[in-house]
Order: structure tokens, then C-alpha cells, then sequence
């Protein structure tokens, strides 16, 4: 069992990593291999918007952003986690998002998900929404969620008021890969936003999404 945990924050030792390193530590005391991943240490440029990657399934510029992508297809569960910027994903994150075949690709398809989000103020529930989001509109199973309030650099302070919070999501997330729980509600959201969104878009564009019809038909989906 393979796990990938993304930090989208441009600080290796921030509040956001912390977070995750600790969710790592569960992971690996489980016996479940770990890929960790800084963002801000990737080379990883803008998506400029041409539709390539629709056409031929695979981006036109070969970066980190592209090998991420394919970790992440070969894994079996996510760990995303974001600073709160201006209310919103670090802006590594949202490149990531931008370039990382999420949602019209279906890239988290039956993946168990925990998301992560840090921050001061009220914002950070904003950032929780967008990775969320992201999560359910892809096919993933979100299995736990994190909305982290610390003060900057507060890594003492927050680690020992919600270190047993972090364990918590990540024991369930442990046990939901290896039950392989199942997520009903999630599952009708997730129906709706793909048949009744997602695929007719995609049907009325023909050729020019013949690399996301292609992808789903690698992953099963109908």
C-alpha cells in the first residue's frame, strides 16, 4: 500500500508540514509506504490553457508537475495539504491543481483522501472547501479532513493542542484504505457531478477531449 502526502506550502517546515509529517509517522508505523513531496522544491511551470493535455492525455510540458500526476495515478491514497492564502490554496497548490489532471481526467478515482488546510484566521475554511472540492469533483474518497488555526511558526502550540486530532484522522484513514470503507453519500455527490456535468461536457467536445475519454477508459470508468 502506497501513499502520497503533497505539501503545497513553499515552506519545508511550516505549520502545514508539520501537519503532515505527522499524519507520515502513522503511515509508516503502519507499515505503509510513503512518498512525500514539497511543491515549493518542484520544477513545476503555469498551465497556460491550450487543451493538450485533453487531446492527448498527457501535458505538453514535461515537469515535475507531469511525474506527480503519475505517482499519484499509481497510489493508492492522498494526503493534500495548503497553507491559506488570501482565503484560498497557496499558489503552488493551485498550479499543481491547474496542471495535475484532477478533475475532468478523474485522476483520484476511487483513492482514499485526507485534506488539509492551515491557517490564522476564518479563511482557512475557504482553503478546506476548495480541497474538498477538489477531492470529491476527481472520484476520490475523502476519508479525513483538517482544518488546522495556528499562529505563524506556532509548531509547539498547535502540535500539542491538535496532535491527538492528527493521529485520529490518520489511524481512520489508515483503516478506511485497508477495509476499503465505502463512502455512500459521497458516492451519489460524486454521480451527479460526473454524469450529469462532467461527461455530457466532455461527450459534446468530441475529439478535441479524446485524451480524457481514453483515461477513463483506462481507469474503468463509463
Amino acid at each position: 500500500m502506497q501513499v502520497l502526502i503533497i505539501n503545497g506550502s513553499p515552506r519545508k517546515n511550516g505549520v502545514t508540514a508539520a501537519v503532515l509529517h505527522r499524519i507520515e509517522e502513522n503511515l509508516r508505523g503502519a507499515g505503509i509506504e510513503v512518498l512525500f513531496y514539497n511543491l515549493g522544491e518542484m520544477k513545476m511551470s503555469h498551465c497556460t490553457g491550450c487543451n493538450y493535455c485533453y487531446r492527448t492525455g498527457h501535458c505538453c510540458m514535461e515537469d515535475d508537475a507531469e511525474l506527480l500526476s503519475k505517482r499519484i495515478e499509481e497510489a493508492d491514497g492522498i494526503v493534500l495539504g495548503s497553507p491559506t492564502y488570501a482565503s484560498n490554496v497557496s499558489g503552488l497548490m493551485k498550479d499543481f491543481i491547474d496542471r495535475g489532471h484532477f478533475v475532468m481526467e478523474q485522476l483520484l478515482h476511487k483513492k482514499y483522501c485526507i485534506v488539509v488546510a492551515s491557517g490564522e484566521n476564518y479563511g482557512s475554511q475557504d482553503t478546506l472547501k476548495v480541497l474538498k472540492n477538489l477531492v470529491l469533483f476527481s472520484g476520490g474518497k475523502l476519508s479525513g479532513q483538517l482544518r488546522i488555526q495556528a499562529g505563524f511558526n506556532d509548531l509547539e502550540g498547535m502540535m500539542r493542542k491538535r496532535k491527538s486530532q492528527i493521529d485520529q484522522v490518520a489511524q481512520s484513514f489508515i483503516r478506511a484504505m485497508k477495509l476499503k470503507q465505502c463512502y455512500p453519500i459521497q458516492s451519489i455527490i460524486h454521480f451527479f457531478i460526473f454524469h450529469l456535468g462532467i461527461k455530457p461536457f466532455v461527450k459534446k467536445k468530441g475529439t478535441l477531449y479524446q485524451g480524457v475519454r481514453e483515461r477513463w477508459s483506462k481507469l474503468g470508468i463509463t
